[in-house]
């Protein structure tokens, strides 16, 4: 077990918050996507003329409804750029490369992505340059693996052609996997808070104004906006203010549903905080219901809380922690 955090040391920790976003398609973006997998770049044409690319379902402008479906070329000019010399995680090159708005020939607007290129001294507003399409295409944006300079080829003659927008097994969905990483630094009144719950102790700091004890602690108070450092230790007993029952299990949570959510009112605290209700079968919790902390196996925080077995609280005692 890794020792338990110093309370005079803030804490650090690498977090990660992850969403896999499944969207439909409509016709418009179907088309684009389902373009891309066949090597084929697809814009529409607004009201007035112009072609978008990435094509949008209704004009910007005037908000009418796009379907005029045009094939423009797959090389274009650089409108602006900017040097990426140290490529993140799941950004399309993973050597330095350029981000740049490319105006497809044909095309009325610019696509941002990512140009192959051996420095910032090989970049310029005004070059040309030609899709690199993946070697495997599933019908995304990442089906252009990126861009590539092109010389002084000049652009091509003829403009935009109509296209159908038809092609054998359209993309009709798609899922967009949004990620973020970061440090998370928790301050050193939630660091005192965590040392605390090591010890299997739960404690709060009281507001030297309105004298509200929050936990967890926030190192000042939300209502007076004063510093807060008076720390109290709450519970470890306390009170369901408020609850729900969880019908859907959670990916990768080893737990059966349907189980209890509730908000807790630990004695002495003047702030709820969640906890998951076990020990008792789901339709028997309650508001008022008397509970105790169930730690885990390594005693490191609650696992959840279970009854106590004394009579339910009064109303009037926690009415104002709802």
């Amino acid at each position: 077990m890794p020792p338990a955090p110093s309370s005079s040391e803030a804490l650090r920790a690498p977090l990660v918050v992850e969403f896999p976003f499944t969207r439909s398609l409509g016709p418009v973006q179907s088309a684009f996507l389902t373009g891309l997998r066949e090597r084929t770049v697809l814009g529409v044409r607004t009201t007035d003329g112009r072609v978008l690319v990435p094509p949008v379902e209704y004009d910007p402008v005037t908000a009418a409804e796009l379907r005029d479906l045009v094939e423009v070329a797959p090389t274009g000019t650089v409108t602006t750029w900017a040097w990426n010399p140290s490529p993140s995680r799941g950004q399309p090159l993973d050597t330095p490369f350029a981000w740049v708005l490319v105006r497809l020939d044909g095309a009325g607007t610019a696509l941002l992505h990512a140009l192959d290129a051996p420095g910032p001294e090989a970049v310029r507003t005004g070059m040309r340059v030609r899709i690199r399409w993946a070697e495997r295409r599933t019908g995304a944006i990442t089906d252009i693996a990126c861009f590539t300079p092109d010389g002084d080829a000049a652009a091509p003659a003829a403009g935009p052609a109509p296209h159908s927008g038809e092609f054998t097994e359209p993309v009709r969905g798609i899922v967009a996997p949004a990620r973020l990483d970061y440090t998370y630094a928790p301050g050193r009144a939630q660091t005192r808070f965590l040392a605390a719950l090591a010890g299997r102790r739960t404690v709060g700091e009281r507001c030297p104004s309105c004298r509200k004890v929050y936990v967890p602690p926030r190192g000042a108070c939300p209502t007076c906006g004063v510093a807060t450092a008076e720390q109290v230790e709450v519970g470890p007993h306390g009170t369901v203010t408020t609850f729900c029952i969880v019908n859907i299990k959670a990916k990768n949570l080893d737990i059966e549903v349907p189980y209890v959510y509730a908000h807790i009112a630990l004695d002495g605290a003047g702030l709820a905080l969640h906890g998951r209700i076990a020990g008792i079968p789901y339709d028997q919790v309650r508001m008022g219901l008397r509970v105790t902390p169930v730690w885990t196996e390594d005693g490191r925080y609650p696992d959840h809380y279970r009854p106590t077995g004394e009579p339910d609280a009064d109303y009037d005692t926690y009415k104002e922690l709802l």
